[in-house]
């Protein structure tokens, strides 16, 4: 083979490299953009279900698409276009509506029409208590060894959907609030740590959230790495890593 034909073979093999890199980048943003977005917990508002260190896929398609759906919230519609309604006790991750810009992750609790109320600690929908059954103490170990136990419960829902939650303290400025009404087209979202979730009973910080500010639905979770360590330390991943919460669906 000449030296030319060489040239012009090493060239072509780069070309190909080239388009292939560029194919597998354009394929990346379209699931990247309208199927499917990772995210991770940086917070304890939903402990026990979500805890910090956990990594998620997101649904995008779930409720269908609004400007907040794509990269830096880009304005080319208004509303949400193939729009489908969260069902009550949908995890979900929404632009935070007072400023359209950080992502926060919480839990369906009230639709659009509904009266939402806490009493005593208690869910009420539409003036019904919400079923709540102590299950048993969630242990976190802190870093200097010791342990600490909080109250773990199980509500129920009134379509049947069933998740645990914690409450850390009683009579919390959380556990009784007034009547809330959810407007058209807004979500009353709640986390499953009561006593430590920024969330629509906080109306200066959170409120209702609109329909358009919702990101999509948490589906699965493909890593889980305690909080004290971080996800580039991978030397520290055989003891670091949850290995048991990979893969988790999220409930």
């Amino acid at each position: 083979m000449s030296v030319e034909a060489e040239k012009t073979e090493a060239k072509g093999g780069m070309r190909d490299t080239v388009r292939v890199i560029i194919h597998a980048l354009i394929l990346a943003l379209i699931v990247r953009v309208f199927l499917f977005q990772p995210f991770n917990i940086p917070s304890g508002s939903m402990i026990p279900t979500l805890l910090i260190g956990d990594y998620l896929f997101v649904s995008k398609y779930s409720y269908g698409y609004s400007r907040y759906s794509f990269p830096f919230g880009l304005n080319l519609f208004s509303g949400r276009v193939w729009a489908t309604d969260p069902e009550r006790g949908d995890v979900v991750v929404f632009k935070l509506p007072r400023e359209n810009e950080t992502d926060y992750i919480k839990r369906v609790i009230g639709l659009p029409g509904d009266e939402i109320q806490m009493i005593n600690g208690v869910l009420h929908i539409n003036g019904q208590a919400v079923p709540k059954e102590k299950v048993d103490d969630y242990v976190v170990k802190e870093p200097s060894g010791r342990e600490r136990h909080m109250a773990r419960f199980r509500e129920t829902l009134p379509n049947g959907v069933s998740y645990p939650v914690l409450d850390l303290v009683q009579s919390s400025f959380g556990d009784n609030t007034e009547v809330y009404r959810v407007p058209e087209d807004h979500f009353f979202m709640m986390g499953d740590n009561r006593d430590n979730s920024t969330d629509s009973r906080f109306l200066s910080e959170v409120g209702f959230v609109p329909f358009e500010n919702l990101v999509g639905k948490a589906q699965v979770i493909f890593f889980s790495i305690d909080e004290r360590s971080s996800f580039w330390e991978f030397w520290k991943w055989p003891t670091s890593v949850r290995w048991s919460r990979m893969f988790d669906v999220v409930n």
